[in-house]
């Protein structure tokens, strides 16, 4: 699905509605930036030596690459950085790093839209930028040779520095910068046809190098978009309807707010893109003013067609709508499921569900709008430049290319900040007084405005010959659809049943690597859902759903027909047809995960067992390869305790493996606590969690022992980000049922769910 996410920025449509957000970005953003304070002003220099729009060589020597991807604390700028510095031969302490604005000339016809998420970030820019890097290098020796007088094939480039062995002649890379002779450009062709190092040859690549980013993040230099200051500037504080999406305001009476020192306004919100519904932001001098005038609003609500939708509701739809033949579109069709099913010795069926779940990042929501003349400003950290710069065009009824965004670093994004809602209350409100105007949400704006991980039901059959072989499986997963909501057709699959397109980001995951020669995948939207709880990308996305379906069906079929679970997965990972490669790498994490845990070679205490899984997060095409091992113990009342995970994972080509290795230990824990303590329920049309008393993520006392096992075998790059939060659950549900037999279905996992399926 690459060429989705290529394609985002040349996508013409009108400005109506949903599509609204796609004209907007196919209309361009050709202004200049400005750039964020305080990173990057060695950039404007007009000496610059500049080999590729992602990194400039100034006349002192220092490198600085511009990050196209939205750095959560992910380190994805020093990653960018430390590809370009391999391939262009530079001293690490001499590479900078800076994050890309929306200028156009950021959009990179390789690289597309400005997007983070899918953990894409590194395996979709890891050959352009070790070309833009080679290019540098290549430009920087002929400039050197011709210099020296001596021909460039005899130049060797390393730390900065360009040796000529023979006359012992050299030059830094700041010398060679300051002398102009660096000229050399590359058309596409030219960067295509570039040799790049092979892995034996790494110097850099591979190496745990200090991340750039770390001294300004602990020393308070680095400017998050809550660090915004700017002179004159208001501050906005939301007012959130009881409803989540679908009411009005009927009325505001401001008489109390009036009384709070430095009130300025009430501004309604009058949001043409439809990204919110009936809010209010009370501005005032300062942000504890404003909350106060905020909280000091009396304001009357329609909740509109939703006020009484709940999570029960919403549960009763999707299981309406998969009992529908005719509902959804289909994913995968391949063979006869149904018809092998009337032959197959057993047939087995299972329903899956997840629950609402939200981001709830550190930093709250924020953005900071200014108008200057005819030209909106926006200060905010953003995962989507692209979609983010129209919508807030559209919150200000202005052609986005009069909308500059100035990235700012994010204290946690994990998909939330795909969305950019806190972007209109400050545009709104920033026009409405003419000044700037911050706003800032409280945790419970965050959390009940969240645009979360939608409820998901799955219906999965599967059947097995009399060898206890699997030869069919159908799988039905009803969900809201949140990149539909994005209405951008490019993010959009094309059913297989040719119905229409459907939202393949509620399915990945289930056209699974194993080999079943009938197998059936139908996406359903539950339009009811899709209103009510506009749902976005959280970490991991559909692979958070459908591997907890997939992987725990796959435990109950080997189960059933008496085989070891690890084995059966191991005999359905053979590579054949189009698992080609997948499969065979696939069952290698699997392997490496069971060989670390010690799986199936040693005796556990009564009330413990071991559960595997494996998955190839994110798309087939984009695949990355993890295998889990969970070690659970239950007690009789049901309670689990997780004693440790296990989890390897296949990278192909590790950039920096400190980091690739916390990425996985901190997805494993994110899984773990979507797998047992986190969960949102809709009341009424609200959300009825608000903060972290009620809405209680895995806490420190909880954490497991995490062992991880990183395979890295010179193969293009893989994402590590997401793939082992979707591989956790399912490997614990399954440990749990070893442990106690209890079989759980649903997420999260409770106490109260075990003990029942004890008794069952």
């Amino acid at each position: 699905m690459n060429k989705h996410v290529k394609n985002v920025a040349s996508e013409t449509t009108d400005l109506s509605r949903r599509s609204f957000l796609v004209g907007a970005a196919a209309s361009g953003l050709v202004l200049g930036y400005a750039g964020v304070p305080g990173i990057g002003e060695a950039l404007a220099a007009p000496s610059n030596f500049e080999p590729s729009v992602w990194y400039a060589i100034a006349p002192d020597g220092l490198v600085t690459v511009t990050c196209g991807k939205a750095d959560m604390g992910q380190h994805i700028a020093s990653t960018m950085a430390q590809i370009v510095c391999e391939e262009l031969g530079a001293k690490w302490s001499d590479m900078r790093v800076n994050l890309a604005s929306n200028d156009p000339k950021f959009n990179d016809p390789v690289l597309g839209a400005q997007i983070t998420g899918g953990s894409w970030s590194t395996m979709m820019n890891f050959d352009a930028m070790s070309r833009a890097g080679a290019a540098g290098r290549m430009a920087l020796t002929e400039g050197a040779a011709a210099a020296m007088g001596v021909p460039a094939s005899e130049l060797v480039v390393r730390d900065s520095m360009i040796v000529h062995a023979k006359s012992k002649k050299q030059m830094s890379f700041a010398e060679i910068v300051k002398s102009g002779k660096a000229t050399k450009t590359f058309t596409p062709d030219e960067l295509k046809a570039i040799k790049l190092k092979t892995p034996d040859q790494y110097t850099m690549i591979g190496v745990s190098v200090p991340q750039l980013d770390i001294p300004s993040k602990t020393n308070g230099t680095a400017k998050y978009g809550i660090d915004v200051m700017l002179p004159g500037m208001a501050y906005g504080a939301v007012v959130t309807p009881p409803v989540r999406f679908g009411a009005t305001v009927k009325s505001v009476d401001d008489s109390a707010a009036k009384k709070v020192p430095g009130f300025i306004k009430a501004v309604t919100l009058d949001d043409k893109t439809q990204t919110t519904s009936g809010w209010v932001v009370a501005v005032a001098s300062t942000y504890a003013n404003a909350k106060k005038a905020a909280a000091a609003l009396k304001i009357a609500y329609d909740g509109g067609p939703n006020a009484k939708v709940s999570s029960e509701t919403l549960l009763d739809e999707a299981k309406r709508l998969q009992k529908l033949e005719d509902s959804g579109q289909f994913f995968v069709k391949d063979g006869d499921p149904n018809a092998a099913f009337g032959t197959a010795a057993k047939v087995l069926e299972a329903e899956y569900t997840t629950s609402i779940n939200i981001h709830a990042p550190m930093e709250p929501m924020n953005a900071t709008a200014e108008f200057k003349g005819d030209i909106l400003h926006i200060y905010s950290g953003n995962q989507f430049a692209t979609r983010s710069g129209a919508i807030a065009a559209g919150a200000a009824g202005i052609d986005p290319k009069f909308v500059v965004m100035h990235q700012m670093w994010l204290g946690g994004g994990f998909g939330r900040r795909l969305d950019a809602d806190m972007m209109i209350p400050a545009v709104q409100a920033a026009k409405a007084i003419g000044k700037p105007v911050k706003v800032i949400y409280t945790r419970e704006n965050d959390m009940t405005m969240d645009f979360s991980r939608p409820l998901t039901y799955q219906k999965v059959k599967a059947g097995v010959d009399g060898d206890g072989k699997l030869v069919a499986l159908s799988h039905d997963v009803v969900s809201a659809w949140p990149t539909a909501r994005w209405g951008i057709p490019d993010f959009l699959t094309p059913s297989v049943d040719k119905k229409g397109p459907l939202d393949s980001f509620t399915v990945n995951g289930a056209d699974f690597f194993y080999t079943v020669p009938n197998h059936h995948v139908r996406a359903i939207k539950n339009e009811l859902a899709h209103n009510a709880t506009p749902s976005g990308q959280l970490r991991s996305v559909a692979p958070g759903w459908t591997f907890w379906a997939v992987e725990s069906m796959i435990d109950e079929i080997a189960a059933a027909a008496g085989k070891d679970p690890a084995q059966f997965r191991i005999a359905l990972l053979d590579g054949k047809g189009k698992n080609d490669g997948g499969a065979q790498r696939l069952r290698n994490t699997l392997l490496a995960a069971m060989g670390l845990s010690g799986y199936g070679t040693k005796q556990l205490p009564k009330g413990e067992g071991m559960g595997v899984a494996c998955v190839s997060s994110q798309e087939r095409a984009t695949a990355s390869w993890t295998a889990c091992v969970a070690h659970v113990a239950v007690a009789p009342s049901g309670e689990v305790t997780v004693k440790k995970l296990t989890v390897a994972t296949d990278v192909g080509t590790q950039v920096h493996p400190d980091n690739i290795r916390a990425q996985v230990e901190g997805a494993a824990l994110w899984g773990l606590s979507l797998a047992m303590y986190e969960k949102a329920t809709l009341k009424d049309g609200g959300i009825e969690q608000t903060n972290f008393d009620s809405y209680t993520p895995l806490r420190m006392s909880q954490m497991p022992e995490v062992a991880v096992a990183v395979i890295a075998n010179g193969e293009k790059a893989t994402g590590v980000g997401e793939p082992a939060v979707t591989v956790v659950a399912p490997a614990i549900g399954n440990a749990i049922f070893n442990a106690s037999g209890a079989r759980v279905r649903a997420l999260p996992i409770t106490a109260e769910a075990v003990k029942g399926a004890m008794k069952a």
